[in-house]
């Protein structure tokens, strides 16, 4: 199934309902919205691109960015979304390694990328003249049909750990996701809009798809990023909204609602995912904006599609058990199957730590062109995610951490989120990271890097204090960094690894 079939079942449907929008301002209807991928799909097919080629996006959230999509898609090919905010060279590295012969960027991404593309790609900016003239190609008829095994996203992995791999997701990946969004996550009304503050080249840029199914609208900040107050402000104009945001972007949007006043009008859905979600968080979140919260967890490798907590978990306070459920990631999505496994692949019994696996129609066909990490990451059919955790009785899974970050002090596995999470409740600390040190006698000690609120300050002997009241001496961190800020990358993850090079630059000075 080919997504634009989607986007022209909704156009003949819904043709005059409003689909694109920059802020308050619509820029298509859904009209329109086709006619202009049917001609960009015509346009690149003029330059040569068929099914199966690659097509790069470098640019900034916009609402041409979803005509281009689809465009692509008309034709067959795949798309390669790439982070505006990376590095030139990091993205004309992906674009030489996907194999696309052009990439749309915009002004910011254009002049910089050209001194480093690779032999063969071009560049086309969407704000050229050359861009409006491709949508001006005079459109062709049906998009290309496609089998669900055909690559439609080559999305690239953010590369912490040397160069990122191509993760090949397929039209069948796409509908399971879409359809594990409605049963799992929410459902998608044609009076919704998606909001996209995240990168549209990541997960948000994803949930266009449930939006298009369902002839909901589209809308781009008009700062085209993620802006707290702008967001808050714009809601409730344009609401109900839903929106994609990284557990960073939460934690600054409650900041701003409390500071102003503001209970989130016109947030509708908030799916929060792409890091830990800290308890003390989410409860400041429901308590200052109500039930507007879903979490979901997935991977480049399985799309948004593992494991879903649905609003009503969020913010229940009631059930027995509704702390442990709110400091998982939920239950398996319905279109997929997810165990715990040991070393050797064997299921663990409940309640058992071990890593998170996966199987099921959104785990991804593979990394392109690199047979040697997809056999290691996908064996026996399960997608093995390097997250360590344990799913109890009831198949709540409980993330601990990713594999790499566990620390190893005198033999004992020692969970950094376990201490994270304690040392957010003291209500002087605005982020907390933990990360192992190496050490001559105990192999790792642990260490906290901290922030504070604005104003707030805390000790090292009350941090102290609180750690030993919660969790086992050996957890508690030998040392505290306090530092302005914790380093993220592009899509607001803490760098552990950064943390770690910091840690060895110190030992090295």
């Amino acid at each position: 199934m080919n997504p634009a079939h989607w986007l022209v079942r909704t156009a003949r449907r819904l043709p005059d309902t409003p689909a694109l929008f920059t802020g308050t301002r619509a820029d298509a209807d859904y009209a329109a919205f086709a006619r202009h991928a049917a001609a960009i799909g015509a346009g690149l097919r003029a330059r040569g691109i068929a099914k199966g080629d690659r097509v790069a996006l470098f640019m900034g959230n916009a609402t041409a960015y979803l005509g281009i999509l689809y465009g692509i898609w008309w034709i067959g090919a795949a798309a390669v979304p790439i982070n505006g905010k990376l590095h030139p060279r990091e993205a004309a590295w992906i674009i030489g390694n996907s194999g696309a012969r052009l990439c749309f960027t915009d002004a910011k991404s254009d002049d910089s990328l050209r001194d480093h593309l690779p032999t063969g790609a071009d560049t086309l900016s969407i704000h050229d003249a050359a861009f409006e003239t491709l949508r001006a190609t005079p459109p062709i008829g049906a998009p290309v049909s496609l089998d669900t095994s055909d690559l439609a996203w080559l999305f690239y992995t953010s590369g912490t750990t040397g160069r990122p791999k191509g993760v090949q997701i397929t039209c069948g990946n796409i509908a399971a996701m879409c359809f594990s969004y409605f049963v799992d996550v929410d459902d998608v009304r044609p009076e919704d809009a998606i909001l996209y503050a995240a990168p549209m080249s990541h997960g948000a840029g994803l949930y266009n798809f449930m939006h298009v199914l369902r002839g909901a609208r589209h809308v781009v900040p008009d700062s085209g990023a993620f802006d707290a107050g702008e967001i808050l402000d714009l809601a409730p104009r344009i609401g109900p909204v839903s929106m994609f945001a990284a557990p960073t972007m939460v934690r600054r949007l409650v900041d701003r609602a409390r500071a102003t006043g503001s209970t989130g009008d016109g947030l509708r859905t908030i799916v929060y995912a792409g890091g830990p979600m800290y308890e003390a968080d989410i409860l400041e979140a429901v308590e200052v904006m109500g039930p507007r919260f879903v979490q979901i967890y997935g991977q480049g490798e399985c799309p948004m599609g593992i494991t879903a907590l649905p609003r009503a978990a969020v913010a229940d306070r009631g059930h027995p058990r509704w702390r442990e459920r709110l400091n998982s990631v939920g239950t398996a999505q319905a279109a997929v199957e997810v165990a715990i496994l040991d070393a050797d692949g064997s299921p663990l019994p409940p309640d058992t730590e071990g890593e998170i696996a996966v199987r099921g129609a959104t785990v991804m066909a593979g990394y392109w062109q690199n047979p040697e990490a997809t056999a290691k990451t996908l064996r026996d059919a399960w997608l093995w995610t390097g997250d360590m955790g344990h799913m109890d009785a009831e198949g709540y899974v409980t993330l601990k951490d990713r594999s790499k970050d566990v620390i190893i002090s005198g033999g004992t596995n020692i969970y950094p989120r376990e201490v994270e999470e304690v040392l957010l409740s003291h209500p002087a600390v605005h982020e907390a990271a933990v990360v192992g040190e190496p050490d001559p006698e105990w192999g790792e000690t642990v260490v906290a890097f901290l922030t504070c609120h604005e104003g707030q300050t805390v000790t090292e002997a009350a941090l102290d204090t609180l750690c030993l009241d919660r969790i086992a001496r050996f957890k508690r961190p030998k040392r505290y960094v306090f530092v302005a800020e914790l380093p993220k990358n592009n899509y607001g993850k803490v760098l552990k690894t950064a943390l770690r090079e910091m840690l060895g630059e110190e030992r090295r000075g």
